[in-house]
């Protein structure tokens, strides 16, 4: 079970949300209804959940394929229905880009890992969202 506490920290809608460890996630609304730029939006936290899933899981992949990776990068963006509410993600385009002494089919193989069998982020998201990746070592 995994178990998170959130908390109202203002009269808007600035929350703060606390895991078992402590940590926080601090998140806010958009100005349009009353968000003051004091978090992530609640979407955006979504994508940064695949980013740092998936990219745990390459890191691990490529520590294991005794790849010398020395940096990753991530760029996610979600397109969201235009004009719905709620306006749900169709379609998440995440893009990595690694350094260091890489075999290009080995960041390959660990990216399809991740995310087709091993980031429960991504696993979750493709039964309703359209999930595309790609990759560039510098």
């Amino acid at each position: 079970m995994t178990k998170i506490n959130m908390k109202r920290v203002n009269d808007k809608v600035h929350f703060r949300a606390y895991n078992s460890s402590g940590n926080i996630a601090s998140m806010d609304g958009s100005p349009g209804i009353g968000g003051e730029g004091k978090g992530v939006r609640p979407m955006e936290l979504l994508l940064m959940s695949m980013a740092g899933c998936s990219s745990i899981d390459i890191v691990s992949i490529l520590e294991k394929m005794r790849q010398g990776l020395e940096t990753l990068d991530v760029q996610v963006e979600g397109f969201r229905e235009e004009g719905a509410v709620p306006a749900v993600f169709t379609k998440i385009h995440i893009h990595y880009v690694l350094g260091g002494k890489l075999k290009e089919e080995k960041v390959k193989q660990a990216i399809d890992m991740s995310l087709g069998k091993y980031c429960s982020v991504s696993k979750m998201l493709e039964k309703a969202v359209e999930i595309t990746s790609s990759y560039e070592i510098v």
